[in-house]
């Protein structure tokens, strides 16, 4: 490890929700006006990740009044409260900036549902 990741370690969030690119996630994040501290959920499609050690984004994608609108967090903020997992997404990319071209049905994402080992294999019955 040399000197900027030890620097950089204990600046690193460790208890962050784990999604991926295509999860619709709701975003707890601090907004500071004047004296006061509220916080604010922004939920969206996460589109893209790019990932930097300390520097790690995701882009959150949602539509306001059919208005795009985008926004672009840093994961280790001290200012993001915390990270819900709303949706699991299926998808094939690890940037999703098609999205943006597609209105309505269109931009949606298919959902991703895990499949437990129990439910995939069923029982052999012994033949007779």
């Amino acid at each position: 490890m040399n000197l900027i990741q030890k620097i950089q370690a204990p600046q690193i969030k460790s208890d962050i929700t784990a999604f991926n690119v295509g999860d619709t996630v709701r975003v707890h994040f601090k907004i500071i006006e004047g004296k006061t501290e509220r916080v604010q959920a922004y939920e969206g499609l996460c589109i893209a990740m790019k990932n930097g050690g300390l520097h790690k984004t995701f882009t959150v994608r949602k539509n306001s009044y059919g208005v795009g609108v985008e926004r672009v967090f840093p994961m280790n903020s001290p200012r993001i409260e915390k990270i819900e997992v709303v949706r699991l997404g299926k998808v094939r990319r690890a940037k999703l900036y098609y999205i943006r071209t597609k209105i309505g049905k269109k931009a949606k994402i298919k959902e991703y549902i895990p499949v437990s080992s129990k439910a995939a294999a069923p029982a052999e019955q012994p033949k007779a």
